[in-house]
């Protein structure tokens, strides 16, 4: 009886240790009037980047994302998340290359009030949320220890942080704890209404290109592998599983998904991620065009504080360290040559095409570490720049960069699953239609849920969540007493 008793313990503790999972569906950003020049979005990348490599020296959430991977409409992804009691509505970038999540605050005297995007913006206002508290200096999470951002105390005793970016953008205000609101895949239903107490920055200055309005967002959501940032925070108090997925749409209406958990696809490859870095790096070993390996010196990928291949959302385009930049453009144009037009325009090598690139251009295999191949259809690494006598022209849309970093943006990401297991270091990608719903692991088994096919009334949801906590604590307490009562 005893050894009965505690397995159905151990059994009900089980169930209740499954974190749940948290799905964020992505729109798709307004598009501009007219096109972009392929020159801009590189000036945009190189900002991004000079940002970014400054600094290199259970349950499933899910969040729609609103953006659109084709760079003449925007190159930018993004998501509402809901922060304080009440809970508001704020427009965020989702972005893997930085760690915080962060907000314009409402004493913000030189932030955007209007945004290009056709998007209302908000302000975080702690006076307006009864949850919200400031972050003291003495809190540990204030420590440089967990973070790598410059932080103070200022003269009311709040931790306070600044950015101050290479390209002379910056942003700088105090740390908040308040709560996150988000709706929890349990099991075969979603648990409307839940919501955990996060860390977040709430932003009283901008600078740069953070101030211009064409882009203008409410903040970033950053998904990077430190210690704030909100996947980290989750799964250390096992809220959701150290894993987040998108699936990023490539079409015209953009958008997508976004998950706290992992996306379960039977075809997905995983290859370990790069210890002891502070980006999402992998290990690019070879690149094939039409199935034949090129050739370049795998040490050209090697990782070190200046060099490897980062995974990165935020980016637009894709980028390639000349060493394996040049032989990948030529053996594309020697392919092509007999049924294309080779042209260069404005210093990009481009293509005039008279039907589908899909019949003309080759496919492109990105070789990693533990044998996961990334293959790449044309439109994966091809920019559509207008038309010239009658023809579409096609550019190259990888961009060649003088030694350093190889990084995969959104022209590489999008029209596939990425997973980023955190918990075994390694990340795993699969082609896939991202307007199609997908399937969450809720557990570490195989059990899988179809995130387009939950259904259960909000009523019913937060009568569960109630009842199960008080029912276990009731067995629990029966079978303690009976064990008890075994030895008496």
């Amino acid at each position: 009886m005893q050894a009965l008793s505690l397995l159905l313990i151990l059994g009900f503790l089980t169930v209740l240790s499954v974190a749940s999972c948290v799905v964020i569906p992505l729109e798709r950003a307004f598009p501009l009037n007219g096109l972009v020049e392929l020159s801009q979005l590189v000036a945009r990348d190189q900002l991004r980047h000079s940002r970014m490599l400054q600094g290199l020296v259970g349950g499933v959430v899910d969040f729609s994302v609103q953006g659109t991977s084709d760079p003449y409409l925007v190159g930018l992804y993004f998501t509402k998340v809901k922060l304080g009691s009440p809970p508001r509505e704020f427009n965020v970038q989702i972005d893997t290359g930085s760690d915080i999540l962060w907000v314009t605050c409402s004493s913000c005297a030189d932030c955007p009030q209007s945004s290009g995007l056709g998007i209302q913006l908000s302000l975080f206002d702690t006076t307006s949320s009864s949850s919200a508290r400031m972050v003291p200096c003495s809190d540990p999470m204030c420590s440089s220890e967990y973070q790598t951002t410059a932080t103070q105390c200022s003269q009311s005793n709040q931790c306070s942080y600044s950015f101050q970016y290479g390209d002379g953008s910056g942003t700088s205000g105090y740390y908040v704890t308040d709560m996150l609101s988000f709706d929890a895949v349990m099991g075969q239903s979603s648990i409307a209404n839940s919501s955990a107490l996060i860390v977040f920055g709430c932003s009283t200055y901008q600078s740069g290109d953070l101030t211009k309005t064409d882009k203008a967002v409410d903040g970033i959501f950053g998904f990077g592998r430190g210690d704030l940032s909100v996947i980290s925070q989750l799964s250390s108090r096992g809220i959701t599983p150290r894993v987040f997925s998108h699936c990023l749409k490539g079409d015209g209406s953009g958008g997508g998904i976004m998950v706290l958990g992992a996306i379960m696809e039977p075809s997905i490859v995983y290859s370990p991620l790069v210890p002891s870095q502070p980006h999402y790096n992998l290990m690019l070993q070879s690149i094939a065009v039409n199935r034949q390996l090129l050739q370049i010196d795998p040490s050209v990928f090697a990782t070190s504080s200046n060099r490897g291949t980062i995974v990165d959302s935020g980016t637009t385009l894709a980028y390639l360290v000349q060493e394996a930049y040049d032989p990948f453009v030529s053996a594309i144009t020697a392919t092509v040559s007999p049924s294309v037009t080779p042209t260069i325009s404005k210093g990009n090598q481009c293509y005039l095409v008279a039907a589908s690139v899909s019949q003309i251009f080759p496919s492109v295999s990105l070789n990693f570490a533990s044998g996961a191949s990334m293959m790449l259809k044309p439109e994966d690494y091809l920019i559509r720049s207008g038309f010239y006598n009658g023809d579409t022209m096609w550019c190259i849309g990888f961009q060649k960069v003088q030694g350093g970093i190889s990084i995969l943006g959104d022209l590489v990401l999008k029209d596939k699953i990425f997973v980023y297991d955190l918990a075994h270091q390694r990340i795993g990608w699969a082609n896939y239609d991202c307007s199609l719903s997908v399937n969450v692991s809720i557990t570490s088994s195989k059990d899988f849920i179809n995130e387009g096919q939950l259904s259960m009334s909000s009523s019913t949801k937060e009568m569960l969540f109630k009842l199960i906590p008080l029912s276990f604590i009731t067995f629990l307490i029966q079978l303690l007493e009976l064990v008890e009562f075994q030895f008496l």
